[in-house]
């Protein structure tokens, strides 16, 4: 089986619900988002959401409902599109310097 015939069902969902996420990519309707034409971006590569239901699509994948809500759009997402998205509030610490 290749990468294309991989059955995302066999494992655990990549994403639980109320994780944040980020899209990994431009999002374009295509025909199944009522009010918008087809084609027309969604959601932009960057744009953060959180996960508000988990369903799956050809017996293979999961679909993952994101409440993208700064757009106030809720878009079914591949686990492929998104990415987890940082941590807020925890510190990063700052490279450390050898000036020896």
């Amino acid at each position: 089986m290749g990468m294309d015939d991989e059955v995302e069902l066999e494992g655990p969902p990549a994403f639980t619900y109320g994780q944040k996420v980020i899209s990994r990519k431009h999002i374009r309707n295509d025909g199944t988002f009522p009010g918008k034409e087809i084609g027309e971006v969604l959601i932009k590569k960057g744009e953060k959401g959180v996960v508000t239901s988990i369903g799956t699509f050809l017996q293979r994948f999961y679909i993952y409902g994101v409440d993208f809500y700064e757009r106030g759009f809720v878009v079914g997402m591949k686990g492929k599109e998104l990415e987890p998205a940082p941590e807020e509030g925890v510190a990063v610490p700052e490279p450390q310097v050898n000036h020896g």
